[in-house]
């Protein structure tokens, strides 16, 4: 009896003490951010209500609704702020910002860090040095044929299903974008178009093997990843909770051991390669070597923190960006028709594969991408960054020192004054002058120094993919009332993308 008043005396006074902590430093307000609105009633007092909207799924599509009522700037947790200006760019993430990744990526990565989620500047110039040779435009050109292969193995699945039979694109689009990143990255493709679904090998530091779905175990990580980040220092202590008491993030938390098993095993099939003194012509290689031969020396728990991070981002937004430039194609057949009259100009019948250097420099073809990038960026949430000690200057106020700051590409890409008519998909506005002046408020891929440095390799896949499906196949939705599900964890994923595909010319059958 009297351990039970002891244990609810003991969680009333924690309660309490939580509650009023946070309220005191509401009204305490030692940076001065209660002047900015709140995203709703509990996010200037603690961070659960942004896991909370997370948690609903598309947590930047509420931002932007907020940031449409007039409120340029909104307070997402106690030291959180979002922006819509799209000014704030250049405060945020621009070349000369003083604002540096914040401590979620610190708290997200593991033993080693990788280029992604290094906080420290020193240490991040330092990998960039390292992988820059390797991310090369020059380098990215001679690695074509490996797009062209995996653009080959797709085309040939795709013909055997053109009798009427439907495709889920979104699905085939993960296939081929990690097959390609594998065959980019490690010489060796995942095996995904051939065998028509992800099925894969995750290893265990003892050795033990087992059978998982790769996307299964990517997109749960993210999923929890996600939702429970915004906790910052208490992530650990609440990831720990969850495990105990729900289901759904215990099972999560399975898929991320799996998932950390599948690029461990990757990395060990490359390094065996290695070992054995194979000199290949990839990723891995310049990993491990500068381009004069010198060893970079690194250690294991780097080498697999950067294969971990080529096969989660290197995959999951390109796949994104081709099945939603697909659809928005599907959907504007105007511009579909266009597309196809451009290329047909520059291809012959005998071009299966369309070859990147045909292609890459299509105006009408980048647009394309470039609008559906715009409208649906696959990397949607605002990145966070953090105030230097002594504050900063943003949109003209100062902030103090150790602030979240971030902007949303999905919301700064629907502001009417740069983007007119912003929810309507029109490639026609990158065009011209007046697409280049649209640069530097396009920001699919971040900006500044922190920039995405695998943006090449995401656009030659693209492009290829792209050019090679609009010039082979008429494509249409297989049910023409179709609206892809959409939902955010770190990247806004469509859930799928059902078409039917009929050849538009005979062509001889791929080998």
């Amino acid at each position: 009896m009297y351990g039970i008043i002891f244990g609810a005396v003991l969680l009333t006074s924690t309660l309490g003490w939580i509650i009023g902590s946070h309220v005191y430093r509401y009204f305490r307000d030692e940076k001065g951010l209660r002047r900015y609105p709140g995203m709703d009633w509990l996010a200037p007092f603690t961070n659960v209500a942004f896991m909370l909207e997370s948690n609903k799924g598309f947590r930047s599509k509420r931002l932007q609704e907020l940031h449409a009522k007039g409120m340029p700037v909104i307070r997402t947790g106690p030291n959180s702020l979002s922006y819509s200006d799209p000014k704030a760019i250049r405060d945020i993430y621009g070349h000369s910002t003083k604002c540096r990744k914040d401590g979620q990526y610190d708290i997200l990565s593991g033993s080693h860090t990788h280029l992604a989620d290094v906080t420290d500047s020193g240490e991040h110039a330092r990998k960039r040095k390292v992988l820059s040779s390797a991310y090369a435009l020059k380098n990215l050109e001679e690695w074509e044929f490996k797009v062209a292969y995996t653009t080959g193995r797709m085309i040939n699945q795709f013909d055997k299903r053109c009798g009427g039979e439907i495709i889920d694109y979104r699905s085939w689009t993960n296939f081929f974008a990690l097959d390609a990143i594998a065959y980019i990255g490690l010489s060796q493709p995942m095996g995904f178009l051939d065998a028509g679904n992800d099925r894969c090998i995750s290893a265990g530091f003892d050795g033990s093997t087992k059978e998982v779905n790769f996307r299964e175990c990517l997109y749960g990580t993210s999923t929890a990843q996600s939702i429970l980040a915004w906790s910052y220092p208490w992530y650990k202590h609440i990831v720990s909770l969850s495990k105990l008491v729900s289901p759904r993030f215990r099972n999560y938390w399975n898929l991320n051991k799996d998932w950390d098993g599948i690029y461990l095993h990757q990395t060990n099939q490359r390094l065996a390669r290695y070992v054995k003194g194979e000199e290949l012509d990839d990723f891995f290689q310049a990993l491990m070597h500068d381009k004069n031969g010198a060893s970079h020396n690194l250690d294991f728990g780097e080498i697999l923190a950067e294969i971990s991070i080529m096969m989660n981002a290197g995959s999951t937004t390109t796949a994104i960006a081709m099945a939603n430039v697909m659809y928005q194609l599907l959907i504007n057949s105007e511009f579909m028709r266009r597309l196809q009259e451009e290329l047909d100009s520059v291809l012959d019948d005998e071009d299966i594969v369309a070859p990147y250097e045909k292609v890459k420099y299509l105006p009408y073809l980048r647009a394309c991408l470039d609008e559906s990038l715009r409208l649906f960026p696959p990397t949607s949430h605002g990145l966070p960054r953090v105030t230097p000690p002594e504050g900063t200057s943003i949109l003209g106020e100062y902030i103090p020192g150790g602030v979240t700051v971030s902007m949303s590409s999905y919301v700064v890409h629907r502001d009417p004054t740069i983007f007119p008519e912003p929810e309507k998909y029109n490639p026609d506005r990158w065009l011209g002058e007046a697409g280049k002046e649209l640069g530097p408020y396009f920001v699919s891929f971040s900006a500044g120094a922190r920039g995405c440095i695998g943006r090449n390799i995401s656009y030659l896949e693209q492009t290829v993919a792209l050019a090679t499906m609009v010039h082979r196949y008429d494509i249409t939705l297989a049910r023409p009332d179709f609206v892809p599900d959409r939902r955010e964890t770190f990247n806004l994923h469509p859930n799928e993308l059902p078409i039917v595909l009929k050849l538009r010319q005979r062509v001889d059958e791929l080998i």
